[in-house]
């Protein structure tokens, strides 16, 4: 039986990766500098921690603290304007605390934006464990928070699932201990049905 799914948060339990995109376009062009355009960013940054974005652009250190913090602070109102509940996410969650599975959230994102989306789209609650970028010291695609994770919460990586959609994030998974990847192409596929039909094919 299965004991803990460990799902990313862009993308898998929330679709906000265009909000991190409009967001980091808008600090990227308050400061002077170049916007990523869609395809771009899908393709190449997406599920990445924003400093390391920033790097991959040559944005100079100074500027990149600038860019990060407005970016958060842009991320933040774009968040609490857009994020609904998400009743299908929840469904799920109740279905796996009534088999006793624990549920874990481990994400590029620093940890205030990561709650803020969980408990906007009403799903903090559920969640055993939140692992954010500022909990360790090498991210996706590093295998590194996964496993944290895992030993952390006392579960067996054998018996657990990581869900992902991105390749940063696939990588992480495959990079880690975790036994089981649960590939996703967006958060529209991650249901409580889903989930069944995986664990029962697993």
């Amino acid at each position: 039986m299965i004991e803990c799914v460990l799902f990313d948060l862009d993308g898998v339990l929330v679709d906000a990766c265009d909000w991190h995109y409009k967001s980091l376009n808008k600090a990227l062009m308050d400061m002077g500098h170049s916007a990523i355009n869609e395809e771009e960013h899908i393709t190449k940054y997406n599920g990445l921690p924003t400093i390391v974005k920033l790097k991959m652009l040559n944005i100079n250190d100074i500027d990149a603290i600038k860019i990060g913090n407005l970016k958060q602070i842009y991320t933040k109102k774009i968040i609490q304007q857009y994020a609904k509940i998400m009743k299908e996410k929840q469904k799920m969650h109740v279905w796996m605390k009534s088999k006793n599975i624990k549920i874990a959230c481990v994400t590029n994102s620093i940890r205030e934006t990561a709650e803020l989306m969980l408990s906007e789209t009403g799903q903090v609650e559920f969640i055993d464990l939140l692992v954010s970028n500022e909990d360790v010291k090498n991210n996706k695609p590093s295998g590194e928070a996964y496993d944290y994770a895992i030993k952390k919460l006392g579960v067996d990586p054998n018996f657990s699932i990581c869900v992902e959609d991105s390749l940063t994030g696939i990588k992480a998974a495959e990079n880690s201990q975790v036994k089981f990847l649960w590939k996703v192409k967006n958060t529209t596929e991650v249901t409580l049905d889903n989930l069944k039909k995986f664990i029962e094919n697993k």
